[in-house]
């Protein structure tokens, strides 16, 4: 299908600015891969939709619910892969904050994503926060 990472991912993307879990498994492949950036408590290759759900639950646990998807910049395409630029605020209630870029480069079959890999523009923040 023309444009499907591209579709596949948009809808995604708006799925996490809704908090639509349903929605989101359904587009997430059950092995997906995922390639979380850094070296603090939620990074490392997840190897299902289970442990990137897992992981996405302690960002939620870490940031106090504040984790929010503010803003995607762009989402390009090209065959199965589509990237986007993402912008992530979130805070803690001891006052750290983190606001932060992040490049994802998503691979599509079948109308769900079956990796992902993400790119920090800070990833020195990333790993202070989420430490």
């Amino acid at each position: 299908m023309k444009n499907e990472a591209k579709r596949v991912v948009t809808e995604f993307l708006t799925a996490v600015q809704n908090g639509d879990n349903e929605k989101l498994a359904a587009l997430l492949h059950p092995a997906v891969i995922w390639i979380q950036p850094g070296e603090n408590q939620i990074s490392g290759i997840k190897n299902s939709n289970a442990e990137v759900f897992q992981m996405v639950g302690k960002m939620f646990e870490l940031s106090a619910n504040t984790l929010r998807l503010t803003d995607i910049t762009s989402i390009g395409a090209n065959g199965s892969k589509a990237s986007c630029v993402l912008r992530w605020t979130a805070s803690q209630p001891n006052g750290n904050t983190m606001e932060v870029d992040n490049i994802d480069v998503y691979t599509v079959e079948n109308g769900q994503i079956i990796k992902a890999e993400i790119f920090s523009a800070d990833l020195e923040k990333e790993n202070q926060f989420w430490a």
